[in-house]
Formats: structure tokens, sequence, C-alpha cells
């Protein structure tokens, strides 16, 4: 009798352990069940969050820890003691590339058009993605702008190399370069277009949205101080950009369709390169892009120095006039990079694009 007890009690007690055990097995299942949902939770979060601070990083201030290292990062409103904006100017900004920090910033992320500025970006693709020895053939559309939108004195029919391309449309400022690349690049101005936007976005350019690769005006092609300052950055990264724009003049190479070859002789739009402006004292320009349109004003982002070859890039869009445009730029380069009065300067005029 107890022996059978033993046995009864042995079995309840088997039974017992057996639903311990699947009870404990069911517990480690929902447990992991709950962490992998809340990993895939926290995840799309995550990307949410991400995806918002991108779209967003124009418009709020506090992303600037959030962007890279690498770049300048500000308020919208930087004040600079010593420059004072006209107020009708579109917007302005000095960026301090060694130290990474923004010394002026005047409606930096306001909604402005580039005009001609456009180009650095077209310029960017090309080196990019374009093969600078490619001899490109200029089409009819390519030639096809009105007699007060500058050319580089491209022809239909005409084979031109990538890289004189590149020269005409940043020093002459060519609406018909532009074209010409985009096509050659991607088929079409549309679809060049969309690798310009595409470009922007991947660089932060959030507030940028391209549809032509030139800049002549369209209510649809804007972009802001800011973006322009990142997209130029990216610019500067290849020698042969900045090799360009600090050029005084490039004879370009035309061959017609009846093989006759011509020569184009490109200058920079930019006064200082054109020598029709005089930078600061202490200060060196090496190079830049101009833009103008009636509605853009006039336009100018410039690559320069210290004496100490200290890195800045400075922009000023939509002054009123070129003469108003180079005595700006000369105050604010003045009063950020030397911190002198530049009332003493010379911001000659020079007419462009």
């Amino acid at each position: 009798m107890n022996q059978g007890k033993r046995r009864m009690y042995a079995r309840r007690r088997r039974r017992r352990q057996r639903r311990a055990a699947a009870l404990l097995i069911c517990f480690a299942v929902l447990t992991g069940v709950i962490l992998a949902g809340a990993v895939i939770i926290w995840g799309q979060v995550k990307n949410y969050t991400v995806s918002y601070e991108s779209d967003h990083f124009n418009t709020n201030v506090y992303q600037g820890s959030m962007f890279s290292s690498d770049l300048c990062v500000a308020a919208e409103e930087v004040d600079l003691e010593g420059f004072e904006p006209d107020a009708d100017l579109h917007a302005a900004g000095l960026f301090d590339l060694e130290n990474k920090s923004v010394l002026c910033g005047y409606k930096l992320y306001d909604k402005v058009y580039p005009a001609s500025t456009t180009k650095i970006m077209t310029a960017l693709l090309a080196l990019k993605y374009g093969n600078m020895d490619d001899e490109v053939t200029v089409s009819a559309n390519a030639t096809d702008f009105n007699w007060d939108e500058v050319t580089s004195g491209l022809r239909t029919g005409d084979t031109v190399s990538m890289y004189d391309l590149v020269c005409g449309l940043l020093l002459h400022s060519g609406n018909d370069c532009g074209t010409a690349i985009a096509e050659h690049i991607a088929g079409s101005e549309e679809a060049f277009a969309e690798m310009m936007n595409e470009e922007a976005a991947s660089l932060g350019a959030t507030g940028t949205h391209f549809v032509n690769p030139h800049g002549l005006h369209d209510e649809n092609h804007y972009t802001t101080a800011y973006d322009l300052y990142l997209i130029f950055n990216e610019c500067i990264k290849d020698e042969r950009f900045v090799e360009i724009i600090s050029m005084d003049s490039y004879d370009g190479t035309l061959t017609g369709v009846d093989g006759t070859v011509r020569k184009e002789t490109w200058t920079p739009t930019q006064a200082y390169g054109a020598g029709e402006a005089t930078e600061p004292t202490g200060i060196r320009v090496l190079g830049g892009k101009t833009g103008t349109t009636e509605l853009a004003g006039n336009c100018v982002i410039l690559y320069d120095e210290d004496l100490n070859e200290h890195p800045y890039i400075s922009v000023i869009m939509g002054a009123d006039g070129p003469t108003r445009l180079y005595e700006q730029m000369n105050e604010l380069m003045q009063a950020g990079i030397t911190g002198t009065d530049a009332s003493s300067s010379d911001g000659n005029q020079q007419t462009e694009e």
C-alpha cells in the first residue's frame, strides 16, 4: 500500500514538473516575441524620426547637433558685427570650413531663386558621373535660347569635350553648356533634373528643388542659401572643380558639323576673377559662381581664404544690382574673416549671366 502511494505521488510530481517545464517554455517564447516586437517598433520609430529630421532640417534649429560633424550648422539668424544686410537682400551666409562654424546667417533657410548658381550642381553631377574626355554632340535643344540668355557659343551639331562644357558652364555661365551636359549624362533635361534633386537630397539640401540644369526662372526651381553652401561644399572637394573656378580664362575647342575647329574664350562672370572687383585686404577669392535673373536678383557664391589659407564659403543672394552685390560681399567677408571695416574696399560692378 505504501509502495502504491509512493508511485502515485511520483507520477503526480512528474506531471507537475512537465507542466512547470511547459509553462517555462511558453514564457520564454512569449518573452522572445515581445522583445522582437519591441525591436521592430523601435526601428520603425527610429526610421520615422530620422526621416522627419531629414525633411525638417532646414526649419529646426535643434537639429544642428544631429547633422554631420563635417558641416557648418546654425540657427537661421546668425548676426555678424560689422555686416548689415540690405533690407531687400534675399539671403547671406559666411561659413568657416576649418572650424565648422557659421559666422553669418541671414535668412539662411528662406526660399530663394538660385538663377545660374544652379550650375554648381550641374557641374557636380558632370564631374561625378561624366567622362571628361567624352565628345558631346550639341543638340538643337541645347542651342535654343533667347538672345538675352547667356550662351557659350555652341552651335547645333558641334562636338565638344565634356571638360570644355564644364568650363563653359562654370566660367562663362553658358546655358547651352548646361543643357548639353544634361542631355549627354541623363538623356534629357527632365531626367537630369531628377538626378539633381536626388543629389541635393543626399547632401541634406532639403529646401531645394531643381527643374533644369541652368537656372533660368521657374517657380518650381528654388533653393536656400544654406543648401547652396551644402552643394558648393561638396563641389570644392573635387580638385577639378576648384581648378576650373580658379581660372582667369579658358579656350574651349568646338568642332562644327563640317569639321571646322574654332575656339571660344571664356572668362569668369564673378567680378573678382574678372579683375573688376577687389577683395578686402587679407582675403583671397579662389573662385565662385554667379547668378542673375529679375526675380533672383544678383547672386554669388565664393570659395575664399585668409592669409593663412584658412578656407571659407561666402554667399550673397538677391542683391539689388551688381555694384551692391560686391559691396555687400566685401562687407560680409571683411567683417567675418578679418574683422575690420569694409567701407574702404572696392566693390566694383560686374554684369553677369
